[in-house]
């Protein structure tokens, strides 16, 4: 287990070094105001501010570093969690089949079984590769956008999820209406595939959720998915789209994850020069995310008259 870094020093000296700053600066102009010594009194103010200034902006930092050191800890703890438990699962699986002979019904299931866990370790190690791309993309390496099709994409990208968590179709209702962003293909499904998994991870246990695409005016289109689970906090809403965050301590967590998802899920929207969103209000009485990206709406040609046939 990684040792995770307390909060309890770096706040402590700094609240300690910010107390004796300012403890010397009512001094200082105290000393200096009864001399008239003016000239004096206004630089060592200012300097002494500067001072102030760069020990508030240093707690800040420490604090900031000590957060994300805890969220590395997190992260890696549920990194390492998600790869040994399919791993031990398939080994577990083949030792069975290799050790005994077992009905074709059950050799099936047993595929099945090990087909989810590979299907899970690819899309760990894609959030991975994904959350590295993010972090060394030049200028030039990517491919050309493209304009795509965002219908067929939501649609193929909630079959998936449908496939994945074996739902019905009514537990994940789509309503799509025609229309076209630019972007890569890989981008915009990974953008769709991770918000549904996080919708069906965070949804009651008789999971609904709900996906709405569509234009929004003549030059954006608006994608919501919405789930009935237990929403986000308020306090929460911006903090969900940090690297490696995930609230609460990972050996109490339920939810399988690894917290980049949603980090990923804010970059390629940012990198498409689009906007993402949660909030409480929507379809259902869970978390609403909404991501507005540039596009537009396919006009569908209306269906011709029929022929008039004379009599």
């Amino acid at each position: 287990m990684i040792q995770r870094s307390s909060l309890k020093w770096p706040i402590t000296l700094g609240v300690v070094l910010l107390a004796l700053i300012v403890c010397l600066l009512v001094l200082w102009v105290i000393a200096q105001a009864a001399t008239h010594q003016w000239a004096m009194l206004t630089v060592g103010t200012i300097f002494l501010a500067l001072v102030l200034i760069g020990v508030v902006m240093y707690l800040v930092l420490s604090i900031k570093e000590v957060r994300l050191n805890r969220r590395q800890a997190n992260f890696i703890d549920s990194v390492t969690h998600e790869l040994k438990s399919p791993i031990a699962s398939i080994k577990l699986y083949l030792q069975t089949l290799d050790m005994r002979d077992v009905d074709p019904e059950q050799a099936r299931e047993f595929h099945r079984f090990m087909l989810e866990d590979v299907q899970r370790l690819d899309a760990l190690i894609d959030h991975l590769l994904e959350a590295a791309r993010l972090g060394n993309v030049e200028k030039g390496d990517e491919q050309p956008a493209e304009d795509l099709p965002l219908e067929q994409i939501a649609r193929t990208c909630v079959e998936t999820i449908r496939r994945r968590y074996e739902l019905s179709d009514e537990q994940v209702a789509v309503n799509v209406q025609p229309c076209v962003t630019r972007g890569r293909p890989q981008d915009v499904e990974m953008i769709l595939t991770n918000l549904l998994d996080n919708a069906v991870k965070y949804a009651a246990q008789e999971q609904k959720i709900q996906v709405d695409v569509g234009p929004k005016g003549k030059d954006r289109v608006l994608v919501r998915i919405s789930d009935n689970g237990k929403g986000v906090r308020f306090e929460l809403r911006r903090k969900i789209f940090e690297r490696f965050f995930r609230g609460g301590s990972e050996l109490e967590r339920t939810t399988k994850g690894t917290g980049l998802g949603l980090y990923i899920v804010r970059s390629l929207v940012a990198k498409m020069r689009g906007k993402i969103s949660v909030h409480g209000r929507g379809p259902l009485r869970g978390a609403t995310f909404e991501v507005d990206l540039p596009g537009r709406p396919i006009d569908v040609p209306a269906a011709a008259p029929p022929d008039k046939v004379s009599v």
